[in-house]
């Protein structure tokens, strides 16, 4: 079991590598070193945002899926599992998967992991949590969301912190709106996290995502003002993807390349949704229905 005597989270070991049928169409960058090159202005056509919205759907149902086998007792592993069957099963490519180099469909991250843990036989206790985060790849766009999941029952504080983590996303949500900077979204998370004391994470972020996987356009979960000036127009889609923390908000990386862990152990929580500024507020392209 991938615990040290201090409970914290060690490296597992990690199955083998799936390949999707070959009737599954696969992003450009797989087989690369790095995916091309982003070279529009984030915004889409209707047409385009209902091949979005249909990536969206396929990753939340996989989601939806994983929440039903979170338990303890269950892997990490199984369920990346149970995530790859229900992305492949609706006709998407499970879009982690070979993004440079990433091995697997999903990624669990546990307790102190903050994002990107790669899953494994790591064995799920009755208290923890595990964020998994799952991208589908349909019609040549992505959809990009994520949830944290209790695992049994946890402690009121962790449970307030998932709780108030998905609150801190949808307020940041819902500050996006046209002739805004995309820096207002991190002020608003911020301050109300704050009102906690919980950690921030600053250095991952939210993203523009649609054709690309990541486009280049950075979404800050903090008051980082001046910078990250974007201006917010209609049309416009990206993620919000707050990671707060039960204490810093400081990080080191395991030598997989991908695992993050909050430095000082504490319990971190995540929340993502793929969302769509319209004129008159927003749309979240990840939902299930």
């Amino acid at each position: 079991m991938p615990f040290d005597v201090q409970g914290r989270l060690v490296p597992g070991a990690v199955p083998s590598t799936r390949k999707p049928p070959p009737s599954i169409v696969r992003p450009p960058y797989v087989g690369r070193a790095a995916p091309p090159a982003y070279s529009g202005d984030n915004t889409y056509t209707e047409e385009e945002i209902g091949r979005i919205r249909a990536s969206g759907r396929i990753a939340s149902r996989a989601l939806d899926a994983v929440g039903e086998a979170v338990r303890p007792g269950v892997t990490t592993a199984e369920l990346d599992r149970v995530a790859y069957e229900s992305v492949v099963s609706q006709g998407a490519y499970p879009s982690t998967l070979g993004y440079r180099g990433y091995p697997a469909s999903s990624c669990t991250s546990v307790n102190e992991v903050i994002c990107h843990g790669i899953p494994d036989d790591t064995v799920l206790r009755e208290g923890d949590i595990v964020n998994v985060d799952v991208t589908a790849y349909l019609d040549g766009f992505h959809g990009d969301t994520n949830r944290t999941f209790r695992v049994g029952e946890v402690s009121e504080e962790v449970d307030l912190l998932v709780e108030r983590t998905h609150e801190a996303m949808m307020r940041g949500i819902k500050a996006a709106k046209p002739g805004r900077q995309v820096n207002v979204i991190g002020r608003v998370i911020e301050t109300y996290a704050k009102r906690f004391d919980y950690g921030v994470v600053r250095d991952f972020t939210g993203h523009g995502v649609g054709s690309s996987f990541h486009t280049g356009l950075i979404i800050p979960h903090y008051d980082s003002a001046p910078a990250y000036a974007d201006v917010i127009v209609p049309g416009m889609v990206f993620t919000v993807e707050p990671m707060l923390t039960l204490g810093t908000h400081e990080w080191d990386q395991w030598d997989d390349g991908w695992t993050v862990t909050t430095r000082d152990g504490s319990v971190t929580a995540q929340f993502e949704h793929t969302i769509l500024v319209r004129e008159d507020g927003y749309e979240i392209l990840t939902v299930s229905e």
